[in-house]
């Protein structure tokens, strides 16, 4: 098969984690060759379908100069047999617009994984909305007022963009509510700005648990990132540590609820952020910890996603 993927560029994969190079590296090990793109080489003309100035790959084994360009070309999405979108958040409006062009493509006939429509639908932050029986007390707003009466009620609570990643923007404000207006008024820019608070969970200690969903079905272990140093984030990319775990019952709990659900509507591969018994995030973009649930456990991630994504194009090509 032809697998594109519309990731970020080739030469920023850190390629003992990432998690888009496991994917490339176990569908290589089967024969299938590999493209990569970067959302700003997607084009649509009038006339013309949606095509994207593209390179095809093959992976050499070093991990440092770990490809080899092959050719380039100006390839149609819908000739490919599968087009995977993996390009790390912001969800920015260049993001949207990608997507946009993507479900064009997806009316030419290109199979898309994750579905553009549902990559839209399901803001990582707001996704958890649709679920509030699984999730902490949470506030929605840009109202300062809102913010303070919400700290009021709850004394410990978390404050986060909704359009950050890795840990960025993230701040607890304690009982003694100290810097809470500076705070709010800097992720709100001044009422301008849409943000989450959430009461703080103090099962942060034991770690931010990453559990992935591969066709609507749990991994059955997941990653937890267990804060270092102090910190109050567990992201790997704010220092935390990642430990491999066995899924816990209200893991599977959450995970046998949201999988279907979010399978039906065409996520092909999915990251719950879990702390304690409480969802936290859906992420949707480009959602990681294969390689370290893998080379900690031995259970092989990448290889499940693929196979889910050979069945999925099969089923694609019957209808």
């Amino acid at each position: 098969m032809k697998l594109l993927f519309v990731a970020d560029p080739l030469d920023t994969f850190k390629t003992h984690k990432d998690s888009t190079f496991a994917m490339m590296r176990e569908a290589a090990s089967r024969g299938h060759e590999l493209w990569a793109c970067e959302p700003q080489d997607i084009v649509w003309r009038r006339g013309e379908v949606v095509q994207a100035s593209s390179r095809r790959i093959t992976l050499t084994g070093d991990a440092i100069d770990w490809y080899e360009e092959q050719e380039v070309a100006n390839m149609a999405l819908a000739s490919m047999d599968g087009v995977l979108m993996r390009k790390d958040p912001p969800f920015d409006p260049e993001y949207l617009y990608t997507t946009h062009l993507l479900t064009q493509a997806e009316r030419e006939g290109a199979k898309l994984f994750n579905r553009p429509q549902a990559l839209r639908e399901h803001p990582e932050k707001l996704a958890i909305l649709e679920f509030p029986l699984h999730i902490a007390p949470t506030l929605v707003t840009r109202d300062m007022d809102a913010i303070r009466a919400f700290h009021a009620e709850h004394r410990d609570i978390i404050l986060k963009p909704l359009d950050g990643m890795g840990g960025m923007g993230i701040f607890r404000v304690r009982d003694d509510g100290l810097n809470l207006g500076s705070i709010a008024e800097t992720l709100t820019n001044n009422g301008q700005q849409t943000i989450m608070v959430q009461g703080f969970l103090p099962a942060i200690v034991d770690g931010d648990k990453r559990v992935l969903l591969i066709d609507g079905e749990p991994v059955p272990y997941a990653l937890a990132r267990i804060p270092q140093g102090g910190e109050v984030r567990g992201n790997l990319a704010a220092g935390g540590k990642g430990v491999a775990q066995a899924l816990s019952d209200s893991d599977w709990a959450i995970a046998r609820h949201l999988g279907p659900i979010l399978a039906a509507r065409g996520l092909l591969l999915v990251g719950l952020d879990i702390i304690g018994d409480r969802l936290t995030e859906i992420n949707v973009t480009s959602p990681t910890c294969f390689q370290e649930i893998t080379d900690q456990t031995g259970w092989n991630v990448a290889q499940r996603f693929v196979d889910a994504l050979e069945a999925a194009i099969a089923r694609q090509q019957r209808q």
